[in-house]
């Protein structure tokens, strides 16, 4: 299996918050965890409010969790909200099941790593986190 590395984690980043300013979204906040689940970038632009860090790594903390895109999981969200509230306190809160908590598959599609992305809506919030994901060559997995 690939390792996600820091360069690449640090990309991702840079992408993502440039794609955003370029759509004129809100002030974003992009968190990248590697396949543990443990922090290896972050940044938030100037401007973002105070709980944009929790949210950017609950997103991507949700999608590493259980294996799937947080759209995946929004849409479990509704099918399914006890399950979600039980994971969700098991996860410690740390599990925002909404579109832009976006999976890193490697080129052989092993879970590398996740992004988490907030700031915007849900819908850019993840466009950011695509677009953050494609700069590195790596495939993106926001969940169906």
């Amino acid at each position: 299996m690939t390792q996600l590395t820091l360069a690449q984690a640090q990309e991702i980043v840079t992408v993502a918050l440039a794609h955003a300013r370029a759509q004129k979204f809100s002030p974003m906040g992009v968190a990248v965890l590697d396949a543990r689940g443990a922090l290896k970038a972050f940044g938030a632009e100037d401007g973002t409010s105070l709980k944009r860090p929790e949210i950017a790594i609950g997103k991507a903390h949700a999608a590493i969790s259980l294996g799937m895109g947080s759209r995946s999981l929004a849409k479990a969200a509704v099918d399914r909200p006890h399950f979600i509230a039980a994971v969700t306190h098991a996860a410690g809160g740390s599990f925002i099941p909404v579109p832009g908590g976006v999976l890193i598959r490697d080129a052989h599609g092993a879970v590398i790593g996740a992004v988490g992305v907030t700031g915007d809506t849900s819908d850019n919030d993840e466009a950011a986190a695509l677009a953050g994901i494609a700069a590195t060559g790596l495939k993106a997995d926001p969940g169906a």
